[in-house]
């Protein structure tokens, strides 16, 4: 991870975020843009933290955030993978962690299938950061537990599904009918049930 400042967006921004916002320093969306409650928010760490207060994710706010550099969290993700994987997958596979995490194996490849389904619907972003990223697309993102360390049945899933495998059968959508708070979503054409999630077009 590069040093983070003010205009920067992407994934490693929505790390920052999610982790700033676990910890009750940030109040703003997940989204990957550092604007400027973001910029508040890693101000408000680092003088809670005794860091020089710049507004910049540096290299010892990186520390005190428990992030490590670029090269160690490259080796992280291929250390996971004899062959390794490449960064899109294993984001995917942190986002089934933290989506899918109890459901059955194929479960975890549906959640990772609507993913992709999504990569390739024109409705939605066009790349897996971009649809994971998407404002309010997923609550793991937003609460946070999307950035727990992905498990290998997750990562495997995640293979499975950039590979192709859809149990779903075409889904763009999936819920669980005992957390929803959004009631549009029963007004989707249900395809499937894996586990706990209902999947829809």
């Amino acid at each position: 991870m590069s040093n983070l400042y003010w205009g920067n967006t992407g994934s490693d921004v929505a790390k920052v975020q999610a982790r700033l916002k676990a910890w009750g320093y940030y109040d703003g969306p997940v989204d990957g843009f550092f604007g400027v409650k973001t910029w508040l928010a890693v101000r408000k760490f680092q003088a809670y933290n005794g860091l020089a207060v710049t507004g910049i994710v540096d290299d010892d706010t990186k520390v005190a955030l428990g992030f490590t550099t670029t090269a160690q969290d490259l080796a992280a993700y291929r250390a996971t993978s004899s062959a390794g994987i490449s960064d899109d997958v294993y984001l995917l596979a942190m986002l089934i962690n933290g989506e899918a995490r109890g459901e059955p194996y194929i479960g975890k490849v549906a959640v990772g299938a609507v993913v992709m389904n999504r990569v390739r619907d024109p409705r939605f972003p066009k790349t897996i950061p971009g649809v994971i990223f998407q404002p309010g697309a997923f609550s793991a993102v937003e609460d946070g537990q999307m950035w727990l360390p992905p498990t290998e049945e997750s990562i495997k899933a995640a293979i499975d599904a950039v590979s192709g495998w859809d149990p779903t059968g075409g889904a763009l959508y999936y819920y669980n009918a005992a957390r929803v708070t959004n009631y549009w979503i029963f007004t989707r054409p249900i395809l499937t049930q894996i586990g706990r999630h209902i999947f829809a077009r």
